[in-house]
């Protein structure tokens, strides 16, 4: 019995009725269907005759086919399971290993992960820290200094990338220098940059940009090898152009200018005027006042213009 003989036909039904009457079947209709069916058979007694069987035995016998198929059905599906775990062996050793991202919902997700993967490097640890340095748990601190440490222990390479004014953040700057210490590379940038860490070159951790209305601190977990590979020549492009945190270091050093007048010209430079500054790095308009006059005169300049050409000239000396 096939698909193909079900569901039965206004003349499967007309041929059914004809033989049970007595009568032959219209011409030109395929008996075989009614004899597959086990609706009607030859008739031993009359040659070129069918007798038909009763309708409900056909119908159990349909029925008892129906569910051999269900069971044979039943069996394959149960196998599904034993088929997807076979993909642990699959996917370590092909070139874009199974699904392609994790989304980790909270902040507690994120740095379990990271910590569970970073914990694991081999190779090498890059990340990028674009934003302005706040206050952070001293314990966090403190276990990022020691995994640091282990993995610098492990000789993995640990390349970090952060925003210019961490050197003016007392504990971000302080977290470096023990960073730097251990071994680590570090460098700075005012140039915008997402945040992103890459392990290995095969993981990939980023803020969330897809979820609506998520947690702040939520991100993904990236494993493509394609994306993984494409972050690693973004964090290639900015590490080239930063300066070296020790050279950072040198240059703050022989400066004329305090940190709090290094950071209010960068915010000048960005476009910021005047009285937008204080309230961005938490000081009144009088107290930007005072350290631009400071500014002009350390500088030995009496406008703000020849601050601004001399501030780009210190930019462009660094970066070369």
């Amino acid at each position: 019995m096939s698909d193909s003989e079900i569901p039965l036909t206004s003349e499967d039904m007309a041929a059914y009725q004809a033989i049970a009457e007595g009568r032959t079947p219209p011409d030109g209709y395929p008996i075989d269907r009614l004899v597959a069916l086990r609706l009607a058979d030859p008739d031993p007694y009359a040659s070129g005759g069918y007798i038909t069987h009763d309708p409900r035995a056909a119908a159990q016998g349909l029925i008892a086919h129906l569910l051999s198929d269900l069971r044979s059905f039943s069996l394959r599906l149960a196998q599904l399971p034993a088929l997807e775990d076979l993909s642990q062996h699959y996917d370590p050793h092909r070139l874009y290993g199974g699904p392609g991202s994790e989304y980790l919902a909270t902040a507690a997700q994120m740095n379990a992960r990271l910590g569970e993967v970073g914990g694991a490097a081999e190779a090498e640890f890059c990340s990028v820290q674009p934003g302005e340095p706040a206050d952070r748990d001293p314990e966090i601190l403190r276990l990022g200094v020691e995994r640091t440490r282990a993995a610098l222990q492990r000789g993995v390479q640990v390349r970090s990338l952060y925003h210019r004014s961490a050197h003016e953040h007392t504990q971000t700057r302080e977290y470096i220098d023990q960073m730097t210490a251990d071994g680590a590379e570090v460098r700075v940038s005012t140039l915008p940059g997402p945040r992103m860490v890459i392990i290995d070159q095969r993981h990939l951790f980023i803020d969330n940009h897809v979820i609506k209305d998520a947690e702040h601190n939520s991100g993904w977990h990236v494993f493509d090898r394609a994306a993984v590979m494409w972050a690693r020549a973004v964090f290639d492009l900015l590490w080239n152009n930063a300066t070296r945190w020790h050279d950072l270091c040198q240059s703050l050093g022989a400066s004329p200018l305090t940190h709090r007048q290094w950071r209010i010209l960068r915010e000048l430079d960005a476009g910021y005027p005047a009285q937008q500054v204080g309230p961005r790095i938490g000081l009144s308009r009088r107290a930007v006042d005072k350290e631009l006059a400071a500014i002009r005169e350390a500088l030995g300049v009496c406008t703000m213009y020849q601050v601004m050409a001399w501030y780009g000239r210190t930019q462009r000396d660094e970066s070369a």
